[in-house]
């Protein structure tokens, strides 16, 4: 049985998201309490495309009629991607994040909850190793000006309004913190998921479909709060998250990094106007990555661009026009991937899996 579970952790360490192996076996004990071992067997002649049941019966060396109900309830429980198009059913080798976690939603226990957070670091450790990360920072709506080369692909509500499925889902960081008790009262309808991955969302009862307007009222409502969007990495994303930096597994862990803008995909960076700014410092109550700090005397505000990830929350707490968002040197532009096919090889390549 613990032999198993090895297997499938080495299985998923080889997927773009990875699942490095720790020295307390922490990622098995979270395996075993997602997968019965009959799952976690079934889930090792999985592959990360689309699969007919009987092309994965003829690797398993199983009936096909035998392994379909096991792999349909595997696909309801989020460990695998199952998609039934036609009255046919296929099957998808699915990596732990993104991905198997954020489809736990509903699931999430308290002893669940406590083995992934002491487990995150070490995921989020592993991923930034690589030149690709899975998701990359946009700034918010408001923080967007004139000045700004900005692309399509790098403003919310042009993501938005091209979509014509999208479905809210309730942030897993934030309903983990307020199971544990350690809730922060922001927003918990804040995952945007679009197209193919919104029907998938629907169909396991998880969020609800909605309109392009009520996504843009969610985002708007974000920004509020403090959310940073961060959608999936690739000039066709198909997800926004609105993160906080107190739930967020990624923004509070790389929090912790010394310089977080060498971490994030962002193109954007904060700048201070210091004849406009009255030293205020609310842009620094707002910032999610402790990025503005003061000048000697102590008057007016100045950004760390090294910890500075380009959301443009501070711009729009900024009553006096002193904060705005500048475009980064032209040598640090960075072009996201076309798609998620395209992320996914990249990253695949960077881990020297190919």
């Amino acid at each position: 049985m613990e032999d198993v579970y090895k297997k499938l952790a080495i299985l998923l360490d080889k997927t773009p998201g990875g699942y490095p192996e720790t020295e307390s076996g922490i990622e098995l004990k979270i395996l075993k309490q997602l997968f019965t071992p009959q799952e976690a067997e079934l889930a090792l002649s999985l592959v990360m495309m689309p699969e007919s049941v009987e092309a994965i019966a003829r690797r398993a060396g199983r009936d096909p009629g035998e392994i379909e109900p096991y792999l349909i309830e595997m696909g309801k429980k989020g460990l695998i991607i199952h998609i039934s198009k036609n009255g046919i059913n296929t099957f998808m080798f699915l990596q732990f994040v993104v991905g198997i976690w954020e489809y736990q939603v509903n699931r999430l226990t308290k002893e669940l909850i406590r083995d992934f957070n002491e487990y995150v670091p070490f995921l989020i450790k592993d991923q930034y190793k690589n030149k690709t990360p899975q998701l990359r920072v946009v700034p918010v709506a408001k923080a967007v000006n004139t000045e700004l080369n900005i692309m399509d692909y790098e403003q919310v509500e042009n993501i938005i309004r091209s979509q014509s499925k999208i479905l809210v889902a309730p942030c897993i960081c934030r309903k983990e913190h307020t199971i544990m008790g350690k809730g922060c009262g922001k927003a918990s309808e804040t995952c945007l998921i679009f197209g193919g991955g919104a029907y998938i969302y629907e169909n396991r009862g998880i969020g609800r479909t909605i309109s392009q307007e009520e996504a843009l009222d969610i985002v708007k409502e974000g920004a509020k709060q403090g959310l940073v969007p961060q959608p999936s990495n690739s000039k066709k994303p198909i997800n926004i998250c609105l993160c906080c930096d107190c739930c967020c597994q990624i923004l509070k862990n790389i929090k912790n990094f010394e310089a977080p803008a060498k971490i994030v995909s962002s193109n954007f960076q904060a700048n201070v106007d210091s004849d406009e700014c009255t030293g205020c410092f609310a842009c620094r109550q707002i910032c999610p990555m402790n990025a503005i700090d003061e000048d000697e005397e102590g008057d007016i505000a100045m950004v760390n661009l090294d910890r500075c990830i380009g959301c443009g929350l501070c711009v729009t707490v900024c009553e006096f026009d002193a904060m705005s968002l500048k475009d980064k040197n032209q040598t640090e532009k960075i072009e996201p991937p076309a798609n998620l096919i395209e992320t996914y090889m990249n990253i695949a390549n960077e881990k020297g899996l190919f």
